[in-house]
């Protein structure tokens, strides 16, 4: 799992480091880190001679960048600085780039149309690299002037920027961006992730993160207790550990018999395709109720049609909001057995939920549903998307799988510290497309119906959803995804299957 935690986790692990290091020592471990990524993004070009502009603020962040910076001087790549507030930037880092010939310059001559052109290049010769030394994790709210002016000219000279911890003007701790904000082509995190990295909407503007270690783990586990990991992402391993495979004495009632009410005469594709993704998650009999029968069977003969036993049920997609649908939502939630709710069912759940239901519920909203069902707008839960996952699971009590740019997944609140929601990594735009919420539903039911717990469906279900439509030629559909599902449950589970797919 990557993990991410809270500013002010991080700080106090940061505090508890430097208690037991010479002065300065972390802030070195991290300037080393950033000026070898730098370098890397200088390459393959020649380093000594390519310009590179540091964006500095005040504090730490800056001092990383400007540490950074000395580093890069020696090896003979042409810096220049331009320093948010002079007087009060990081002391000792900039003493260190001035000594290694840094140019410096203030906010007026980096943004005075007469002296730009020594800061920013001329056209068709802009700086190599910019850096983003501005806020990091400390900022709060979105860039104010004149920081906001200088990354708009930064911005304009088309080369590419590197973000200092986190890109300036995005919330930390929620990936909230509440107005002007850096885009990053790459960002250099240390110690951790930080949930704006993980989170959309501000992950889409940190680029491709690269993690520095500077000895944070052990402090970070010792704060585990009392401050845990916020957001977490999975990996290949993660997901390989809770997928089962049948053994010598596997029926398919021990693999799971999973129930699916889903389709209308009106909608009779989502049906067939919520059953192909059960069939395809592994459940070893796939039960259907409702009217599209003759679809189903036509692409599924081996489904079974009809009540029976089951051992978990998918209920929504396509049921549209009729009597006839109602009832079969109705028939759903009084078996008391794991259910992911989906599409048309969120809508109605909440005057259909018998009061005395026991057993879980996974809910698998997108961001319009989840309005609905919040009472608020769609574009507030695009902005807050770790409030509203979690909102829903507490009001719900339920598991919650916000679709998105970036999926995310949580439980229900318990007592004690609240678990950190799941961010799932392996999500692409190519599933903006019609079904594939279906797909998702379906195999998340053929996972709670194998044994899974309901956040390790959810979470499961996401991966190798977003696995399998990277799998697919592009641009692929709903049926191509759930014809992918077994292969990219080979891709997480075969040999050598490590790492990330990000």
């Amino acid at each position: 799992m990557r993990t991410a935690y809270r500013v002010e986790t991080v700080r106090a692990a940061e505090r508890a480091l430097m208690d037991r290091l010479p002065d300065g020592a972390l802030m070195q471990r991290a300037a080393a880190g950033l000026a070898a990524v730098c370098l890397r993004m200088l390459r393959p070009g020649p380093v000594t001679g390519a310009r590179v502009v540091l964006l500095v603020g005040t504090g730490d962040n800056g001092g990383d960048a400007l540490w950074a910076g000395a580093r890069l001087a020696a090896r003979g790549v042409a810096v220049t600085t331009v320093l948010l507030d002079p007087d009060r930037a990081h002391a000792a880092g900039l003493a260190a780039l001035r000594r290694r010939g840094g140019r410096i310059v203030d906010t007026a001559e980096a943004l005075a149309e007469d002296g730009a052109p020594r800061v920013w290049g001329r056209p068709g010769n802009p700086p190599a690299l910019i850096v983003d030394g501005l806020l990091g994790i400390g900022g709060r709210g979105g860039l104010r002037s004149p920081a906001a002016e200088v990354v708009r000219r930064a911005a304009g000279t088309g080369a590419p920027v590197l973000a200092v911890d986190l890109p300036s003007g995005v919330e930390a701790d929620t990936g909230e961006v509440r107005g002007e904000a850096v885009e990053a082509a790459v960002t250099v995190t240390f110690g951790t992730h930080k949930p704006a990295l993980l989170v959309a909407p501000a992950r889409h503007r940190a680029g491709v993160v690269h993690a520095v270690d500077i000895g944070l783990g052990p402090e970070l586990e010792r704060l585990g207790g009392e401050a845990g990991p916020e957001v977490v992402a999975p990996e290949h391993a993660d997901i390989a550990a809770l997928l089962p495979s049948p053994g010598p004495e596997s029926d398919k009632y021990r693999r799971g018999v999973v129930g699916v009410a889903a389709g209308s005469e009106r909608y009779p594709g989502a049906a067939v395709l919520a059953v192909a993704a059960a069939l395809r998650g592994g459940a070893g009999a796939v039960r259907y109720l409702g009217p599209p029968a003759g679809a189903v069977l036509a692409r599924h003969p081996e489904v079974l049609v009809g009540h029976g036993r089951v051992q978990a049920w998918v209920v929504g997609p396509g049921l549209d909001d009729t009597d006839e649908g109602r009832e079969r939502l109705a028939v759903v939630l009084a078996d008391d057995v794991p259910t992911v709710v989906d599409a048309d069912a969120l809508a109605l759940l909440r005057d259909a939920l018998p009061g005395d239901r026991r057993a879980p519920l996974v809910l698998t909203p997108h961001a319009g549903e989840a309005a609905r069902m919040l009472g608020t707008e769609r574009d507030e839960v695009e902005a807050r998307r770790l409030w509203a996952v979690r909102e829903l699971a507490a009001r719900f009590r339920a598991t919650t799988l916000l679709k998105g740019s970036t999926t995310l997944v949580t439980v229900p609140p318990t007592e004690g510290p609240p678990p950190p929601v799941i961010a799932n990594p392996t999500g692409t735009p190519w599933l903006a497309t019609a079904g594939t919420g279906d797909v998702l539903a379906g195999l998340i039911g053929s996972l709670l119906a194998a044994g899974l717990a309901p956040g390790e469906a959810a979470m499961a279900g996401a991966y190798l959803h977003g696995l399998a439509a990277r799998l697919c030629p592009e641009p692929p559909v709903a049926s191509d995804v759930a014809a992918a599902l077994p292969a990219a449950r080979r891709l997480v589970t075969g040999p050598g299957a490590t790492g990330s797919p990000t």
